[in-house]
């Protein structure tokens, strides 16, 4: 969990192969605001859930690509020109090197997919 941030973001693979993934059963056991455990590791990326209300911070990946797909709620992805907006069962991907933010007006689940070696909270940016 990152101090400077009140993101609480586990790392750790939760789930390994062939173990079932019970996403509605860790949206229930939810209790925080800002949310991310990462759930597999697929060859050298993972998935992630986020369970998020509120704004991140803006950032950038310089290496890493991030894909994002929402189950529930709405998200919205700010890039320095324009703004993603994405319901549930819609993602998009960002590339590498772009600056951006999350913001989630509402509480809202959704996954990400990215590579083992991200760090979330990215290259800050003011």
């Amino acid at each position: 969990m990152s101090k400077k941030y009140n993101y609480n973001q586990l790392m750790n693979v939760k789930y390994d192969h062939h173990e079932v993934i019970d996403v509605p059963k860790i949206i229930k056991e939810c209790a925080d605001q800002w949310f991310n455990q990462t759930l597999t590791k697929v060859n050298n990326s993972v998935v992630r859930i986020g369970i998020i209300e509120g704004d991140y911070h803006w950032h950038k990946h310089e290496d890493d690509d991030e894909f994002f797909f929402v189950l529930s709620g709405k998200l919205y992805v700010d890039l320095e020109d324009q703004t993603i907006e994405l319901n549930p069962h819609q993602g998009t991907t960002i590339s590498k090197g772009v600056r951006h933010r999350t913001r989630a007006p509402e509480k809202t689940v959704m996954l990400m997919v990215e590579t083992d070696a991200i760090d979330p909270i990215g290259k800050e940016e003011p």
